[in-house]
């Protein structure tokens, strides 16, 4: 497995740049294309606005990689030599499921239902929903889901937005990575199913 320490040993043997530990994954966070793009009415830290960066050289164009330290997704560029950034809320401590996967679905306005385990492990906050949440601005998996699967089964795992834009930058969920709903919308048209999307762990 790629770890997010590979790719900060890596990164820096490979660029031409140095790459820091604070944008890992292979990224120069300073060497930035473009500012931050949009208003930003979440009141996010700039750093977590959707912005264009320099990606090391040898990821393929078309990844998705998210470093659970940094809380960033990055989606490499068809040119190879950058990636949009765009700042999320990753899997809480021991919730984490690192390795690659596929996206092999794709829901706009989708609905919800917590898994089996989410409530035997905090039936107080999802027993009541064991019926499932209806697609709208009030479902956990918000505008946007893109579903991960490990061959043809599906691992339960999500990039998706979320109704909690003030979690982005946390380790907040049980598993899931969230994005701003306006920025999963941006994401989502450019993210075909058979994408391969690598969670890299945290060390």
């Amino acid at each position: 497995m790629l770890t997010r320490r590979h790719f900060i040993i890596t990164g820096a043997a490979l660029a031409a740049t140095p790459v820091f530990g604070q944008d890992a994954v292979g990224f120069d966070a300073d060497i930035e294309r473009q500012p931050p793009q949009g208003p930003n009415p979440w009141g996010l830290n700039e750093r977590f606005m959707p912005t264009i960066v320099e990606a090391r050289a040898g990821l393929t164009p078309g990844d998705i990689h998210v470093d659970p330290v940094a809380r960033y997704l990055y989606l490499i560029n068809e040119d190879g030599l950058t990636a949009r950034r765009y700042g999320v809320a990753v899997g809480r401590s021991g919730l984490q499921s690192p390795g690659t996967y596929t996206i092999r679905r794709k829901v706009e306005w989708p609905g919800w239902t917590p898994t089996a385990a989410m409530i035997a492990r905090e039936p107080h906050i999802y027993a009541q929903y064991a019926d499932g949440v209806a697609g709208g601005p009030d479902s956990p998996l918000g505008a946007r889901a893109l579903y991960l699967y490990r061959g043809s089964r599906d691992t339960y795992l999500r990039i998706h937005g979320t109704p909690q834009p003030w979690s982005i930058g946390t380790s907040a969920s049980s598993g899931c990575v969230r994005m701003v709903n306006e920025h999963v919308i941006d994401l989502y048209p450019r993210v075909p199913t058979g994408t391969t999307v690598t969670l890299h762990a945290p060390v």
